[in-house]
């Protein structure tokens, strides 16, 4: 298969953004895949996993690749709207009213416990994420390309938290779990952490900046115009309605469900060095691209299925294209 020169150019970085970040985040080859496919489809993530799984390792690593703008919000109950997006102050000396520009003001914004901020402050990022803009005082302004909001929750701590609404919810492209590493690949990260250094910093200084900005952006450009053959484009469809038509689910994905894993597909078939999505992009690509997008009826809860074991078998139940 021979690939057009900007595709391929496009893989090449793509690959190289991911050898960066696995001198610092070891293994969870899955998790660094989704979040690259999030990268490259312009989307942002939230990752679920308990403390010390390095998720804010994996967001710093990732910006340094590229040069990026890094900012890190830690949610607490009382942080407000304004200390997420900014303000507006009064100058003394000018005597005017001046706009004091918050930390989404960045290539990649780490929302650290997000659920642990009340809706007030949560709803602060509803249009920073849907439209890439920040608007202060009635002035719009917009946010420098590329951006994205990579979001992390605790899921077995739930006292002083706050659910993230559906709304919230909706505009991540997709919810990555973050599970413990493997014997060889724990072992392997502390012995890495045990020498030669005091303290528990994250250190990224082995990182290596591979790209800028401009050619992350470009590439996103690239994966927006790979190919998606209308069969393909049938089955991500189908796989969204039948979410609202599974007998175990209560809520099922609207039509942005389709819309992402499409999206992560894209990122997933130029991943994997091809100009074309396959319905295998698909299936890998949508228990991230709809976890967060469903709630199941109470009796599978009781049953103790959870929201991706249902998935995968909505999954396996439905038929894939042949292309």
């Amino acid at each position: 298969m021979n690939l057009p020169a900007d595709s391929l150019q496009a893989t090449e970085l793509a690959h190289q953004l991911r050898s960066e970040i696995a001198r610092v985040f070891v293994g969870q080859t899955a998790v660094v895949d989704h979040t690259l496919c999030a990268l490259i489809a312009g989307g942002h993530i939230l990752l679920e996993g308990v403390p010390g799984l390095g998720k804010t390792l994996l967001v710093k690593a990732l910006a340094k690749t590229f040069g990026g703008h890094f900012a890190r919000i830690q949610f607490t109950p009382d942080l407000m709207p304004a200390d997420v997006t900014g303000h507006t102050l009064y100058d003394a000396r000018t005597s005017q009213f001046v706009i004091r520009r918050g930390p989404v003001f960045a290539n990649l914004v780490l929302a650290d416990e997000i659920n642990r901020a009340p809706a007030k402050t949560q709803a602060a990022l509803l249009e920073v994420m849907q439209e890439a803009q920040v608007t202060i005082e009635g002035k719009t302004m917009p946010l420098p390309p590329p951006f994205l909001v990579l979001a992390t929750q605790n899921p077995i701590e739930q006292e002083g938290t706050y659910a993230l609404p559906e709304a919230q919810l909706d505009r991540f492209l997709l919810k990555v779990l973050i599970d413990y590493p493997t014997l060889d690949e724990e072992r392997t990260l502390v012995a890495a952490s045990c020498t030669g250094r005091t303290g528990d910093r994250l250190e990224v200084e082995s990182v290596r900046q591979v790209a800028t900005p401009e050619q992350l952006v470009a590439m996103q450009q690239i994966a927006a115009n790979l190919r998606v053959d209308e069969a393909v484009l049938d089955y991500a469809v189908r796989i969204g309605r039948a979410t609202r038509e599974s007998p175990g689910i209560a809520i099922g994905a609207g039509p942005r469900g389709a819309i992402a894993m499409i999206r992560a597909a894209r990122g997933m078939a130029l991943l994997s060095g091809r100009d074309f999505v396959t319905p295998d992009d698909i299936k890998r690509i949508t228990l991230p691209a709809l976890r967060h997008r469903i709630s199941l009826v109470p009796e599978a809860e009781i049953e103790g299925l959870s929201i991706d074991n249902v998935l995968s078998n909505l999954l396996a139940r439905t038929d894939a294209p042949r292309v």
